[in-house]
């Protein structure tokens, strides 16, 4: 049987959310800006130490607040199977504040409101468009250090424009998924047909 993990991608307006997603499934970037308005699913397998998962990749619109009940979850159409998400992608622009600010508030409210250990869910902090690293508002050291050492939470950097470490924060959230139990042995971790559009099936 086909294990299913469920991944909520959250960010402010126009970070790239859905384009490291697409560039993830389709290996496809638009330089069109298109504003997420509704949430929408995706559903690529990967093969996780020989055996193979099914993502279910939730493109989350920017929400005011992580709902902190049921109800709000469920009254909200753009916040429904957010709470009990496996785990989260949290991204941000590295050229923004606010959005980091954004992230830094969703962040908490998931460890106050989240259904079940909110210490133990998986959260990976990415911070997009590496490619404008020279107008980044904080040294990457930096974030990492607080995101890693405060927040604990996992970190990576990338650009979906260039496809750059993409598939590595993928492959990250997954190793933090690993270590914190969803499967004992985790001596590896490869990624197989993500990026084959033939290979994913898109609700």
């Amino acid at each position: 049987m086909v294990e299913t993990l469920s991944i909520a991608v959250i960010g402010a307006p126009g970070v790239g959310k859905t384009s490291i997603i697409r560039q993830f499934i389709y290996n496809d970037f638009s330089e069109a800006y298109t504003p997420t308005r509704t949430r929408y699913v995706y559903r690529p397998s990967v093969i996780l130490n020989g055996n193979m998962y099914e993502l279910k990749i939730l493109d989350v619109p920017p929400i005011s607040s992580f709902p902190s009940s049921s109800s709000q979850e469920w009254l909200d159409l753009r916040c429904r199977g957010v709470r009990n998400a496996n785990a989260y992608i949290l991204v941000y622009d590295i050229c923004c504040v606010e959005s980091f600010e954004y992230v830094k508030m969703i962040r908490q409210q998931i460890v106050e409101h989240r259904e079940g250990s909110s210490s133990e869910v998986p959260i990976l902090v990415v911070g997009n468009k590496r490619d404008l690293q020279r107008q980044r508002f904080m040294p990457r050291r930096a974030v990492s250090v607080l995101v890693k050492k405060t927040w604990k939470c996992g970190y990576v950097e990338c650009s979906a424009k260039f496809n750059w470490h993409v598939v590595l924060l993928f492959k990250e959230l997954l190793g933090i998924a690993v270590a914190r139990g969803m499967r004992q042995n985790h001596t590896s971790i490869r990624l197989q047909g993500a990026l084959q559009r033939n290979r994913c099936a898109i609700m």
